[in-house]
């Protein structure tokens, strides 16, 4: 039998196995099944498998592997640098694989491998419990969590990997494993910030801490008083508990607003009631707020609407002091506006810092992390958006640690990715993948070779 005729017998075998729904080039729904939110990505799948349950995963990485074809994980969120794709490749997609089940005495969730963090915050908030999530209720939960997870809760509670107490995923080989510190503790290991190369991860199962109440507000400032405000939150962070927490950003102030094109704002959150977030916020509010958005809206300026074009870095730095206040708020004074572009910084700190170290996070020890995410919808404006990105990693450089959070930025390169593992992790890493993927059949994610 031809290859052609293999590849088509097969195909079509998958068709009628799957309890989801199989695409190839040329089918109806195709294109709609490769869209992913960055529209700078184009890729073209040779299928599309959008799994039903974990034994279509098993059928799928099968027939991949029978196919000699790589895999390709598509989880619930963004896909926003596009490594949820790969041309020719086999795509896992479990968007339809979105079930969360919590367990309130125990204090764990299970969610699946298709889930974005509205499905885990709303099934959590009725037991009034929470685990770290990520800021956009669009992320895919499971590779948030698996590339190492920041959000407004890391400084209460850790690390959205900190509270990961288990993983089942499909291998290389179309195995079914559960993972956890007794079971694989190699690869548990490597889960913790090596995101997806390793397997398709069906379900993770996390801690839950009690959270009855969460305040926040996005207070919005005109851009001449940016110095101020970056100074009044360093000092509310600084002096205040860890839980409280949030990020400074310039952004595109709301259409017809009285204050201008360029923001900047201050977003301040708090793992607990609104008085006190605001008794905490005491000296950003006696600065001239010119607007105020509130809790929902306030987490919501940073959904990301499909369909626009996308890129997004990241760099840890060593603190904040007053001149690298100044360069922040002169690239914030530069960023391509009006567009969708955030230039953000946050902090780290507190239950972040003091989080387990063995595992490959080496960015948990900087206090601050600036991470310029360029929006933009006309194509014309790539040039613009790419060369202000990497304005502010170059603005930056002086006072970063070299450390990054590999779930902020984009593909950088082979040197970033020892820079975001941690160069001391590699070999240990590239083992673990010769030994769960040694023909690297995952290679869109992280790009982990095995050894």
């Amino acid at each position: 039998m031809g290859s052609l005729s293999k590849a088509g017998a097969a195909l079509a075998g998958l068709r009628e196995e799957l309890g989801g729904e199989v695409f190839a080039p040329g089918d109806a729904g195709y294109d709609e099944a490769r869209a992913v939110f960055n529209a700078m990505i184009d890729r073209r799948p040779a299928v599309i498998a959008q799994c039903a349950d974990a034994a279509d995963v098993v059928r799928t990485v099968r027939f991949a592997r029978d196919l000699d074809l790589p895999v390709a994980v598509r989880g619930g969120g963004h896909g926003v640098v596009g490594n949820a794709l790969g041309d020719g490749a086999v795509v896992v997609d479990l968007r339809r694989m979105h079930g969360v089940s919590v367990d309130p005495e125990a204090r764990t969730v299970r969610v699946e491998g298709g889930a974005t963090t509205s499905h885990l915050d709303r099934a959590c908030q009725a037991y009034g419990l929470a685990t770290p999530g990520a800021p956009d209720s669009a992320a895919g939960v499971a590779g948030f969590v698996l590339g190492g997870g920041t959000g407004w809760l890391d400084r209460a509670f850790g690390l959205a990997v900190d509270g990961m107490r288990g993983v089942e995923l499909v291998t290389a080989d179309a195995e079914r494993i559960r993972v956890g510190p007794e079971a694989h503790p190699e690869l548990f290991w490597a889960l913790h910030g090596g995101g997806g190369t390793f397997g398709v991860a069906t379900a993770l199962t996390l801690d839950l801490h009690e959270l009855p109440e969460f305040a926040a507000a996005l207070l919005l400032y005109r851009p001449e008083h940016g110095p101020e405000v970056v100074r009044a939150f360093r000092e509310a962070i600084e002096t205040g508990p860890d839980r409280l927490s949030g990020a400074l950003l310039y952004l595109t102030g709301p259409p017809g607003s009285a204050y201008g094109e360029l923001v900047c704002g201050a977003l301040v959150t708090y793992a607990g009631g609104g008085r006190t977030l605001r008794e905490l916020a005491a000296p950003l509010l006696a600065l001239p707020v010119a607007g105020e958005l509130p809790y929902a809206d306030a987490l919501g300026v940073f959904d990301t609407p499909p369909g626009l074009r996308s890129l997004s870095s990241a760099e840890c730095l060593i603190g904040l002091p007053d001149d690298l206040v100044d360069v922040y708020c002169s690239l914030g004074a530069r960023m391509p506006v009006p567009t969708g572009t955030r230039h953000l910084l946050f902090p780290q700190g507190g239950a972040v810092a003091a989080g387990p170290h063995d595992y490959p996070l080496p960015f948990r020890d900087a206090p601050w992390v600036a991470h310029p995410s360029a929006r933009w919808a006309d194509p014309a404006g790539d040039e613009r958006a790419l060369a202000w990105v990497r304005e502010v990693r170059s603005g930056v450089a002086p006072w970063t640690t070299g450390d990054v959070p590999l779930d902020l930025i984009g593909d950088e390169g082979a040197e970033r990715l020892r820079a975001g593992l941690g160069v001391g992790n590699m070999l240990r890493l590239e083992k673990v993948k010769r030994a769960y993927d040694p023909d690297n059949v995952f290679r869109f994610h992280h790009g982990i070779r095995p050894l």
